[in-house]
Order: structure tokens, then C-alpha cells, then sequence
């Protein structure tokens, strides 16, 4: 893809007619355009890398908001519900923040008794996309990256549903200043993730922007809120119970990918494929944890969370991945508006979305 291109950031007409999407639709697109046709095999030219620069998160600053691509951007992310953003040209959209990812398949399911509502409650299990992803540029194990996993889950086990279906969107994220883990499966992904911006180095800037523009369009830009899978299937009139803080841990029976300087997205591919065959061969498999028991210290630049009594609950199983133009330019998903009240929608920042441009 072209330095240069940016495609449809802002809002549209397109996002607002969003009434859901059927996961095999999701799924063949994402599957229909991969950079290796098959994984690892000789002859495959390397995964992209798609730089995030202080010129893009700024590029339309002095047109005073009106195309300021970030800020539209933002706005998008938090109002737009849309799973498949193609846009006019069918190129889709630029990441301006976490542009180079893996996408994967699955199953999520709940497996304790909880207390809590939707997909959160025992028994609950949804097909699942998701998308691991690293902030900024850096992929490669040695360096500092903030890893992520963010998923949107369809209230069905069916894989060829035949109505859309809307999705419950997930975020969760490492240290978002960056860390040092080497392996996936040393990652701790949460919803409300740490912040120590002195991490980023030169990226410093960028993720001070972000941050602040954040604030300004929504609210706590390092606290994603986890209501939309606790709504996802609930009964009209039933209380919504949300749980505060998630984390996603891999398995301790996975595998550990080695290899010096590894891309995450081939360490994510190791998990599930055998180099050169197309063929799925394992499960990529997380533990999912909650607790309501949490507290923040510090400043907005060097942010800690202390959290007591994580409870697993259940399990993420991926079993199907693939890195591709669809994976980084064209799947959405929604960043929920912050509640004042995580259980009531009447305390949501954002309500009506912006003005379509």
C-alpha cells in the first residue's frame, strides 16, 4: 500500500447503516487477500510493515478538525459499529496506530458461573474474530512493543448463519507505552492496561496525542469497558452486569515459539500452522480472567493498576489465523464509549455519533 494512502477514516454513511454482518462474510474476506499464500513456505515474499509516523497522527491538523485524519479517525473508532469498513475504492482505511497485525478465528466461551450478564454468563459461547496486533511499528521479538488482542464476538456457534448479526467488541492491550516480553505467552492483556510513556522513546509524541485526543473525544483513553459482551444476548429489561477488568493470558500448555528477532505474527502463526502447509494443525488457546478489584496509581504518564482476586471464567480458542490486506486495512472494531456507570447506558459519553462529513 501506498505511503500516501489513508482511505475513508472519518464516519460515514456507510458506518451509520451498519446492522450486522454474518461471520463467514468476515471470514473469506479476511481470508481472500493473504500476503503468503501459504504461511512460511519458500518462495513467499516477507510480511509487510506498515510504519506509524508523527506526520500521519498529524497530517490535517491545520484545517482546525474539520481533516484532521486522527481525530476523524477517533471519532470513528468509538461511534462506528461496522465489522467490514471498505470504503468508496474497496482499500479500506489506514491504522494510524496499530497497522500491522494477525487476524484469527474461534470459539469464546464461558465456563464458570459469574454473576454477570450476556456473554459473560455461564454456558456462553460465540464465534469470535480477532486481531493481535503491536503499537506502533516494531514487530520483532528484542524490542519494545505494546502487543494487543482485540476481538468482536457473534452470539452464535453457527459459522454459516445466515442473517447478520451484531457483534460485542473487546480491546485489550500490554502496557501501552510498551514492554519487554519476548514470547506471547508471557503477555498479560488486559482492558484496562498500564501506561509508562518514557517506554515509547521517539514514539513518545505520538502516544501523547493520542491520549489527548482521546480524552477530547471520548474518555479514559487506557480503560476499555467490556458492557458491550455483557449486553450481547441479554433479555430486554435485564440489568445489565459488566464486569470491570478482563485479562487475557495464553495457556500455559501452548507451545513457545523460539526464533531471534521473531515477527509476533509468525510467532502467532507457529501456534496454529506447520510452515508450508495450509492446513491448521493446533489451537491457539487464552485464559480468560475477570475481577471487579482494581485501583490505578500514579500520573497519566506513568500509570500502574493493582488488581486482587482474578477469577478464570473461561476461554478463548483460535483455530484458524492468517496475516492479510483485509486483516490490517479493511476489519473494524468498535472501541465502546465510556460509561460514567458501566451497567447503564443512559451514563455513555458518546450517544448519537458525529455528523457524517
Amino acid at each position: 500500500m501506498e505511503p500516501e494512502y489513508f482511505g475513508t477514516e472519518q464516519f460515514t454513511e456507510e458506518d451509520r447503516a451498519y446492522s450486522g454482518s454474518r461471520f463467514s462474510e468476515v471470514r473469506d474476506a479476511l481470508m481472500a487477500n493473504p500476503y503468503q499464500k501459504v504461511w512460511g513456505d519458500n518462495g513467499q515474499p516477507p510480511l509487510p510493515i506498515y510504519d506509524v509516523t508523527l506526520a500521519s497522527v498529524l497530517r490535517g491538523i491545520l484545517s482546525f478538525g474539520r481533516r484532521y485524519l486522527f481525530r476523524q479517525a477517533t471519532e470513528r473508532a468509538v461511534d462506528s459499529h461496522a465489522d467490514l469498513r471498505w470504503g468508496a475504492n474497496g482499500k479500506g482505511f489506514r491504522r494510524l496506530l496499530h497497522p500491522n497485525g494477525v487476524c484469527l478465528t474461534g470459539l469464546w466461551e464461558i465456563t464458570e458461573a459469574t454473576g454477570y450478564s450476556g456473554y459473560f454468563r455461564k454456558g456462553s459461547q460465540a464465534l469470535v474474530v480477532g486481531r493481535y496486533s503491536t503499537c506502533c511499528t516494531e514487530t520483532r521479538r528484542g524490542h519494545t512493543r505494546s502487543l494487543a488482542l482485540v476481538g468482536k464476538l457473534f452470539p452464535t456457534t453457527d459459522r454459516n448463519h445466515a442473517h447478520p448479526l451484531q457483534t460485542a467488541s473487546f480491546i485489550t492491550q500490554q502496557d501501552i507505552g510498551g514492554d519487554n516480553t519476548d514470547y506471547i505467552n508471557d503477555v498479560e492483556l488486559r482492558n484496562a492496561a498500564d501506561v509508562h510513556v518514557a517506554r515509547r522513546g521517539s514514539g513518545v509524541p505520538i502516544l501523547l496525542i493520542t491520549g489527548a485526543l482521546f480524552q477530547r473525544v471520548d474518555k479514559e483513553p487506557s480503560h476499555r469497558q467490556l458492557y458491550q459482551i455483557a449486553e450481547l444476548g441479554k433479555p430486554k429489561g435485564e440489568l445489565t452486569q459488566c464486569p470491570e477488568f478482563m485479562r487475557l493470558m495464553v495457556a500455559p500448555e501452548q507451545p513457545r515459539i523460539e526464533g531471534v528477532a521473531l515477527d509476533f505474527r509468525d510467532e502467532v502463526m507457529a501456534q496454529i500452522f506447520d510452515k508450508g502447509n495450509v492446513k491448521p494443525k493446533r489451537t491457539l488457546t487464552f485464559h480468560i480472567e475477570v475481577t471487579d478489584e482494581g485501583s490505578t496509581q500514579g500520573t497519566a504518564f506513568s500509570q500502574s493498576r493493582i488488581f486482587r482476586n482474578w477469577r478464570r471464567i473461561g476461554r478463548l480458542v483460535f483455530d484458524d489465523a492468517v496475516s492479510s490486506y483485509t486483516g490490517d486495512f479493511v476489519i473494524h472494531f468498535n472501541r465502546p464509549t465510556w460509561r460514567d456507570n458501566r451497567n447503564d447506558p443512559t451514563t455513555a459519553t458518546r450517544v448519537n455519533g458525529p455528523k457524517v462529513r
